[in-house]
């Protein structure tokens, strides 16, 4: 069941058929502007979604709103490979797999960095970050505790490096966004090998 946006939070009262229609139809052009590189003005998006400017305005108060429902699966799939990296034996290579999912989730899907360098707007993407950042600590806690990992780094010090990354990989601007990740993903594994230890 969906559970949409309504006045900049998230309801568990699924919305009427029409309501529901309106909403994935909002939703579906903030994910193409995304897509495209278009900011998202909420005017600009009712007209796209063929509904009308206060129906949208309803859903999402504002553009930041809007973009944190386009991110949220997104987010939901970093999760489910943040709890996937943990089950697995190897804590170095849970890490580095993680790293690299996240690599090229942020060069394939625009939402994600984006609604992840901002504050949130809606509780419940509060509440995902919050379980990512939990998520990721564990598994670089698990690698530092395995001597894979300096104990000096820290959390904090992996964001803005994974920053750097994928700037370096949008450089490449004529490349197709495949291309891109791919560009990100060989930036992170020779990044990766500098903070690598040998238990």
């Amino acid at each position: 069941m969906k559970y949409p946006v309504i006045l900049g939070r998230v309801t568990s009262a699924p919305l009427r058929k029409d309501a529901n229609r309106n909403w994935q139809r909002i939703v579906a052009v903030g994910r193409r502007y995304v897509d495209e590189g278009t900011p998202i003005q909420l005017n600009d998006v009712a007209k796209a979604a063929s509904v009308g400017v206060a129906t949208v305005y309803r859903h999402f108060p504002s553009p930041e709103s809007l973009m944190e429902a386009v991110a949220a699966p997104g987010l939901e799939s970093l999760e489910t490979l943040a709890e996937q990296a943990l089950a697995k034996d190897d804590p170095w290579t849970a890490l580095e797999d993680f790293l690299l999912d996240a690599a090229h989730a942020s060069i394939t899907d625009a939402s994600i960095p984006a609604v992840m360098a901002a504050p949130s707007v809606l509780p419940a993407t509060a509440e995902r970050k919050h379980r990512l950042g939990r998520l990721f600590g564990e598994l670089l806690a698990r690698a530092q505790a395995h001597g894979a990992v300096s104990p000096t780094l820290t959390a904090a010090d992996v964001a803005p490096l994974m920053c750097a990354v994928a700037y370096a990989a949008r450089l490449r601007s004529s490349d197709s966004v495949e291309a891109r990740a791919a560009h990100a993903r060989r930036y992170l594994s020779i990044l990766l090998r500098g903070v690598h230890q040998q238990p």
